[in-house]
């Protein structure tokens, strides 16, 4: 539960339960989806000693999604949340992969509630009347954001793989956290594969244990001094053998955090993205400030410093007139004090890009740092408490054996 402030309004918030769902979709055939709750409590009622019910809504997958998408186009320079993963990806073969599993929806529930956590805690991001909206207003609430007009906003990808490609003075800073970006997805993404195939292989060592319980049941049956030990021995080793289903997945929590950095990176990748198309059309409009200010230079001097057809041309049928020049330097002039404009704008929208952008960026290497560590960690826990377990039914085989 997170405490989140709107203009002096203080909530917790959680995501309760999930539903499953029939209904028809946008070409009006039947479907099955999962609705997740919403539940918000007013904190100043809870400190008072007065606990109210929670105002609770019913929100879809997607709407999280489009929610995301608005934070995305709107606060460009933050590094959003990711949403957990809407089929599960990188997983040990024998849990299921059905975006409809019961045990997948859960975890889903608690990266949705996680996510919305992340935005609730964020300086800028907690304070956005949409996401307020989101979260109060379950009718008209998509028509609200579409309102707002944000996907005119949004940059294409065409549009950001050419900023990326001529901008000709990029930012080091940027980009060596794209760089680094990368390398921490291929790391990530590398860490939960080779977590899925210890999985896998443990999966089997555990599984294989019930054969132990079955010879030693087998074997009790034919020895009359030795039975009661062997079978209690063999009752253990089954137990054993079970108890991988649930310890693999309380294992699928540790790797969800994993993943939720793994996405984390696209989010880093899109500030940058959006860097670079800032500074791609800040150089642009310089450029055409400068072109045509030589333009003026060449009109009154009478000097083409570089070819070009219209020079050619003015050889070829004779110069203009001093009132056609007169009136070409008046529209230059008007233009290159409208480009003077426009690169201080540019100037101006690209400082305070990298001046917001860094220091969400620095926020979020912290939140980082914090969280890798307290995973990593958690997991260690996890890994040496399972090999107690396993000890501990050793030793209890072991003491079976002593009483025969």
């Amino acid at each position: 539960v997170c405490v989140i402030i709107f203009w002096l309004l203080k909530m917790e918030i959680s995501v309760g339960e999930a539903e499953k769902r029939t209904g028809k979709n946008t070409v009006n055939m039947q479907e099955i989806y999962t609705v997740y709750l919403i539940e918000t409590r007013p904190v100043d009622a809870v400190t008072e000693g007065i606990i109210p019910a929670p105002d609770s809504l019913w929100r879809r997958y997607s709407e999280f999604e489009l929610l995301r998408n608005y934070m995305l186009v709107t606060y460009p320079f933050v590094v959003v949340a990711p949403l957990p993963e809407k089929r599960a990806e990188i997983v040990w073969h024998k849990l299921s992969a059905d975006n409809m599993d019961p045990d997948f929806v859960e975890r889903r529930r608690v990266g949705l509630e996680n996510f919305l956590l992340r935005l609730a805690s964020h300086p800028v991001l907690c304070n956005d009347k949409i996401f307020y909206i989101f979260l109060t207003e379950e009718k008209g609430w998509k028509e609200m954001v579409y309102e707002t007009g944000f996907q005119a906003k949004a940059d294409s990808r065409l549009k950001a793989m050419n900023a990326a490609f001529r901008v000709k003075n990029p930012d080091k800073r940027f980009t060596e956290l794209k760089h680094y970006s990368d390398e921490l997805q291929t790391v990530v993404s590398q860490l939960l594969r080779v977590r899925a195939r210890v999985a896998d292989r443990l999966y089997g060592v555990y599984k294989v244990h019930g054969n132990y319980g079955r010879v030693f049941s087998e074997w009790s049956a034919i020895e009359k001094e030795m039975g009661d030990g062997l079978q209690s021995a063999g009752h253990h080793m089954d137990a054993y053998a079970a108890s991988v289903d649930d310890i693999l997945e309380e294992e699928e929590h540790y790797a969800d955090q994993l993943k939720e950095y793994l996405f984390y990176t696209e989010a880093l990748r899109a500030v940058c993205r959006k860097h670079e198309l800032t500074q791609f059309e800040l150089e642009m409009a310089a450029q055409d400030l400068a072109s045509k200010k030589q333009q003026k230079e060449e009109l009154v001097t009478g000097t083409v410093r570089t070819f070009s057809l219209k020079g050619m041309t003015s050889k070829l049928f004779g110069q203009e007139t001093a009132e056609q020049r007169e009136a070409k330097l008046q529209v230059l002039e008007q233009q290159i004090e409208e480009g003077e404009e426009a690169v201080k704008e540019k100037n101006t929208e690209s400082d305070e890009f990298v001046k917001t952008a860094w220091v969400d960026i620095e926020r979020f290497k912290d939140q980082k740092d914090r969280d890798l560590k307290e995973a990593l960690i958690s997991y260690a826990i996890m890994q040496i408490s399972r090999c107690k377990k396993g000890i501990q039914v050793w030793t209890n085989a072991k003491e079976c054996f002593n009483k025969m």
